[in-house]
């Protein structure tokens, strides 16, 4: 390198406009590149990875360095997983019954799994063992969004280096490894198992959209359907009201907006009995006002405007996390993440067998909870709809395990997931020494 490296200040507001142009500029790539399209590739992950290898090799070979002042993304990323806290009703909840309480303990122990194996292979490799909750629970289990928001927080808390650029590669492996698995895994279980499918008779895909896309109506007509209660597959009920024009947006970013302040507060109390995220106490408080507004009746928060605040919040927060990333920081990573990586794809193909197909009864509907939680267990909740879908397309739609994965994988899983991550993160990692664990 040489002696004096040209370095450039992007201030915050910069950083957010920015992120909007690598935004952009991976919608354009991916609207042109089918494969993208089909592995469902996140338009951040398209549009910000290059930009962020582009900006490492100039930091590499000593041509330029640039500095980000992040501080705006920690606003979007105190509204996204507000947001997330305004989805957990307990009214949709009762929708899934006890299957859905089942599926959500069921998914916790695999995140903690996740995070033990993890933990054990790095260990073994001589390297901190937050890195392999960080290539656990943190990226698989949590996502690009609980990536973005743990990274920065395992820097300054645990003192990992590179800690963001390690949880979001892993993500990004996680997402696309889920979408390459998740199909042929629900195909094998299907024909080893000569599982019965309800073929394309089963329900009518007016009341199922999601569930029914590209499967023929004129094939729908059945009697069977009829045995088959609204609420059990009806996914409107997640969208009780669906205004998203400027009121709409409006109201329910001033609900996000109470729940941030007042959340602020409430992580003050907290953390001075542990150590949280900043997010949490958002999360909490959000939830809450979500559920007086559901018993009581006063006011509606759920509904399209919602959705409109989260969308936005996580594309700005995730696109300027991984324009910021410093990949050059993987080098003498690379070699235990790929190993953790490889075998944490091994122990979700034995879970998803195990721990969601065998559970839960050997069915079409544990065929489809299990291709569906490697989707968003392994990626986003998305990645499992997308796999779910596509057997759907083949075999039949199951409507009850749409209802499950999409009620975990939006935001149940995101409360329970947080409280493992601190506390194996906390606890577990005290002494930075291997664990006396089998697996």
């Amino acid at each position: 390198m040489g002696a004096e490296v040209l370095t450039v200040k992007i201030s915050s507001v910069q950083a957010v406009a920015l992120a909007f142009v690598t935004y952009f500029i991976g919608l354009w790539i991916k609207n042109r590149v089918p494969v993208f399209q089909k592995l469902s590739l996140p338009t951040a992950v398209i549009g910000g990875l290059p930009f962020a290898f582009i900006l490492s090799g100039l930091r590499v070979y000593g041509i330029l360095q640039v500095d980000f002042d992040n501080t705006l993304s920690t606003v979007a990323l105190l509204v996204f997983f507000t947001t997330i806290g305004m989805m957990a009703s307990l009214k949709l909840i009762k929708y899934g019954g006890l299957a859905l309480i089942l599926y959500l303990i069921v998914s916790s122990i695999l995140g903690f799994v996740q995070n033990l194996l993890g933990m054990s292979i790095a260990g073994a490799m001589g390297i901190d063992f937050h890195y392999g909750i960080l290539a656990g629970a943190v990226s698989l289990m949590g996502g690009l969004g609980t990536s973005a928001a743990f990274g920065p927080y395992f820097e300054t808390t645990y003192g990992i280096p590179g800690a963001t650029t390690v949880a979001i590669t892993a993500a990004t492996f996680g997402m696309v490894v889920a979408l390459v698995l998740g199909g042929p895994f629900g195909e094998f279980l299907i024909k080893h198992y000569k599982i019965k499918t309800p073929g394309t008779q089963h329900i009518d895909p007016a009341t199922t959209p999601n569930a029914t896309k590209n499967i023929p109506a004129a094939d729908t007509d059945n009697p069977a359907a009829a045995q088959l209660e609204p609420h059990v597959f009806d996914m409107s009920i997640l969208e009780e009201e669906e205004t998203t024009d400027v009121n709409g947006v409006l109201k329910a970013a001033g609900f996000v907006f109470v729940a941030v302040g007042l959340g602020a507060v409430l992580s003050a109390y907290l953390n001075t009995i542990i150590t949280l995220p900043a997010y949490i106490g958002a999360m909490l408080v959000a939830a809450v006002i979500r559920n007086i507004g559901d018993f009581s009746g006063m006011y509606r928060v759920q509904g399209g405007g919602l959705n409109v605040v989260s969308e936005v919040a996580l594309t700005v927060y995730v696109t300027m996390a991984i324009n910021s990333l410093k990949l050059y920081e993987l080098i003498h990573l690379a070699l235990p993440l790929v190993v953790i990586l490889l075998a944490q794809t091994l122990l979700m193909i034995v879970f998803a067998w195990l721990g969601y197909f065998l559970l839960f009864g050997k069915n079409y509907d544990g065929v489809m909870l299990g291709v569906g939680g490697i989707g968003f267990a392994m990626g986003a909740t998305a990645n499992g709809l997308a796999n779910m879908q596509s057997l759907a397309e083949k075999y039949g739609p199951s409507p009850k395990a749409w209802l499950i994965v999409s009620l975990v994988g939006a935001f149940l899983i995101d409360f329970v997931n947080a409280i493992i991550i601190t506390w194996m993160g906390t606890w577990f990692c005290k002494q930075k020494r291997p664990l006396d664990v089998d697996l």
